[in-house]
């Protein structure tokens, strides 16, 4: 239950008379951001939902699911035939900003902010859930997602200046997820954040955090966030994303949306902020629909008294971003037909990985337009009681409680450790392929104590027993009040690194752009790039590389290719390129390089079933960076782990002669090295040493050696005596793909672990 919050030191904004005031021909200033940060407060806690209104009259038009319109905006485009009318449509509409640099995101989110959208998440530039305490200062090294306090705050008070400026309260939103979880909760709290990702199953099922570990640390948090009304959303659509058939695992996210839902509420959480993350399990071709609307109606039925966020289902997005927005526009439909709270929207570039500022406003852009030309379309059809649609919702929620009733015969970490959950079959059936975590094991495992029972913490919003003296009203008296309710105890530490923050980006991008200067832009402010897409009458290869040539004779730098797509075999392709350019090329003079064979997902799973494959991997040297190497094994990204290798993670700072002895113990194919730390050219070093070293115990033959890292190529780790080298962009799918092939060639020479001959 949210606690009376009168003693708290809320604040009021930024103190002083000096207020920054955002102006729509201005600029937003990061660097008047930044000014006071240390002194900022935030003016509010807890989510705000939408003033709704039964009708509304816009121009000449009546509405019936709308909410109060915006102080200033940017309508839709068709808007200038209907007298310039911005109608907001009744439900939260959000938009995901993952930039990277958070001085840039500051700049996205007033943008999306005029075009409608009023829930900000920030989220994506590195796993969050893989960083194990809380960082500080805003270390470009770790991704710049808003972690650290510093960009957390920096962020909330920009949104203060921008829901001033539209005129509508503007909800802030990232992860309590991970080991650092109740940590990040508690800054989450104090720094005015709004809506916050927690949920335990996530942790275990796609990080591998210890499931005591993890249960414990969310009910931390979510007492938390239910005391400063933080919404919570779960996790449950991640299996959508994972699974490898998700229009078969819709009865298991009943279930794990019906666990977190109680655990939640059994901790003190109101309903009124709890939201279920509804993603559709299926995309065209599929017949969408008949697959999709079954689904959100049994989820809106058995949770009635919840809120939902409808999310885009990006399992089977594409780089078409025509494609995207198709999908996502029946998404929509489903989510006015079941009446969604909270309408998330994804970049219609997400399946390019290249998150533009401009196509953050297309995907709001995009919910807007839809929901609003829905408006009324309840009123005018219904939902049938009988028939198919009925029978398939039925059919879900008796799966849903069957698989639910067995979880309880078995318990949840005996079920998670039989593989009960993200298995290819649908409820009962099981195929054995499910995601199966060792309920002793994982992160932190063995990391969770009972309390004495003369166990006392001075704080507020404290889950679990607290033994109190007799007369106490509140925990933090004994200390003259806890961070909580008093601000000025909040230790504020601005920046770690003296060359790698914000500062210095600033500062860069002043002398580089230089007075007036004007630079096109898609992800970071004056980047420099532009979008081009031709048409090349040509196959698909051909049409590549002739685009390529193109972008490079007009001096574009590092030319790229964004989307390609065949419009027929031998008649042409359409190709969107970075650049501009007026002329054509030679298709004789193309020197069309061989392409890198890279296996399919299928091809890389029969292989490691047939010949089961294990690998010994960890951060090298003096190197506490971990997140990298996370993101290549772990299953949620699309790592090694989900083509059934087995990772044996040593952790960070491991030394290079331990790795060896760890992959001659574990009798392991492969050792992955990741080497982010490239002063005094150590990242080359290590790499060389772990090659020697080997040589000298005489395992050389024996094992694939792979380096990964920022700074890392291949023609590097090559030079330096490994097999291979992987730098920014890759994924778990090309290390995967070159472990599998390369253990092949090393077989077809007599290498290698036992020669190929492996036991099971």
């Amino acid at each position: 239950m949210k606690q009376d919050r009168a003693c708290r030191d809320r604040g009021s904004g930024t103190p002083g008379n000096n207020r920054y005031v955002l102006s729509p021909d201005k600029k937003l200033d990061v660097g008047r951001i930044l000014e006071g940060l240390e002194n900022y407060r935030p003016r509010r806690f807890g989510w705000t939902w939408r003033e709704k209104g039964p009708s509304r009259e816009l121009g000449p038009f009546r509405y019936l699911e709308t909410s109060a319109p915006l102080k200033q905006s940017m309508p839709l485009p068709a808007a200038k035939y209907f007298e310039s009318i911005d109608p907001q449509p009744d439900c939260v509409v959000t938009t995901e900003i993952a930039s990277g640099r958070f001085e840039d995101d500051l700049r996205r989110m007033r943008m999306a902010a005029w075009h409608g959208a009023d829930h900000i998440m920030v989220i994506r530039t590195t796993g969050q859930s893989h960083i194990d305490g809380l960082l500080e200062g805003t270390p470009e090294g770790v991704g710049g997602i808003p972690i650290t306090r510093k960009q957390v705050r920096a962020t909330r008070k920009a949104l203060d200046l921008i829901e001033d400026e539209v005129g509508r309260p503007i909800n802030f939103h990232s992860y309590v997820s991970g080991v650092a979880g109740p940590e990040i909760a508690v800054m989450f709290a104090e720094e005015g954040v709004n809506g916050a990702h927690q949920d335990p199953q996530y942790n275990v099922l796609y990080r591998n955090v210890n499931m005591q570990r993890s249960f414990v640390d969310a009910a931390v948090a979510k007492r938390i966030m239910a005391s400063f009304g933080i919404l919570q959303i779960d996790g449950a659509h991640n299996a959508n994303a994972t699974a490898r058939q998700a229009w078969k695992v819709m009865p298991e996210l009943l279930v794990q949306h019906a666990i977190n839902s109680a655990f939640s509420e059994m901790i003190g959480m109101d309903k009124e902020s709890i939201a279920l993350s509804s993603v559709p399990p299926t995309a065209p071709p599929a017949p969408a629909l008949s697959y999709d609307l079954p689904y959100a109606v049994c989820l809106r039925w058995l949770f009635s008294d919840y809120k939902i966020r409808a999310q885009q289902n990006t399992r089977y997005i594409e780089s078409d971003t025509r494609e995207a927005t198709v999908t996502h526009v029946l998404n929509l439909l489903v989510s006015r037909l079941t009446s969604a709270d909270v309408q998330s929207t994804i970049t219609p570039d997400e399946g390019r990985n290249v998150p533009w500022h401009y196509n953050n406003v297309a995907a709001v852009e995009t919910a807007k337009q839809a929901l609003l030309g829905m408006d009324g379309l309840q009123d005018m059809v219904e939902i049938k009681k009988e028939g198919s649609l009925p029978e398939k919702v039925r059919e879900l929620a008796e799966r849903a409680v069957l698989f639910l009733e067995e979880i309880k015969q078995e318990g949840y970490f005996d079920a998670v450790g039989q593989g009960f959950f993200v298995d290819s079959g649908q409820y009962p059936e099981r195929n054995g392929d499910g995601i199966a975590r060792d309920p002793n094991g994982g992160i932190a495992a063995g990391s969770i104590v009972k309390r004495d029972e003369d166990y006392l913490a001075p704080v507020c919003d404290h889950f679990g027993y607290n033994k109190l003296p007799e007369g106490t009203s509140r925990p933090c008296e004994m200390v003259q009040g806890c961070t909580f309710c008093r601000r000025d105890k909040i230790a504020y530490i601005d920046e770690l690194d003296p060359e790698d923050n914000v500062g210095k980006r600033l500062e860069a991008f002043s002398h580089e752009s230089g007075p007036g200067s004007i630079r096109p832009e898609v992800e970071w402010a004056g980047d420099g790039y532009v979008t081009l897409t031709v048409f090349i009458p040509e196959a698909e290869e051909i049409a590549e590389y002739a685009s390529l040539e193109i972008a490079a004779r007009m001096g574009l730098q590092e030319p790229e290719v964004i989307h390609k797509r065949v419009i027929h075999p031998s008649e042409g392709t359409l190709v969107e390129l970075k650049g501009v350019v007026p002329f054509s090329v030679n298709r004789s003079t193309l020197k069309i390089p061989k392409k890198p064979k890279v296996l399919s997902e299928d091809e890389i799973r029969r292989e490691v079933s047939e010949y089961p494959m294990k690998v010994v991997c960890g951060t090298v040297g003096e190197d506490e960076h971990s997140v990298g190497m996370r993101e290549i094994i772990d299953i949620k990204h699309g790592g090694i782990e989900g083509f059934g290798i087995k990772a044996v993670y040593l952790g960070t700072s491991v030394p290079v002669e331990k790795m060896i002895d760890a992959a001659i113990e574990e009798d392991a194919d492969a050792i992955l090295v990741s080497t982010i730390i490239s002063h005094a050219d150590i990242h080359r070093k290590n790499m060389e040493r772990l090659a020697q070293l080997c040589m000298e115990k005489g395992v050389r033959d024996r094992f694939i050696l792979v380096g990964g890292g920022t700074q890392v190529t291949n023609n590097l780790a090559l030079e330096a005596g490994l097999d291979a080298g992987f730098g920014r962009g890759t994924k778990g799918l090309h290390v995967a793909s070159f472990l599998v092939e390369k253990r092949k060639a090393l077989w077809a020479q007599g290498k290698g672990r036992k020669q190929g001959f492996h036991e099971n």
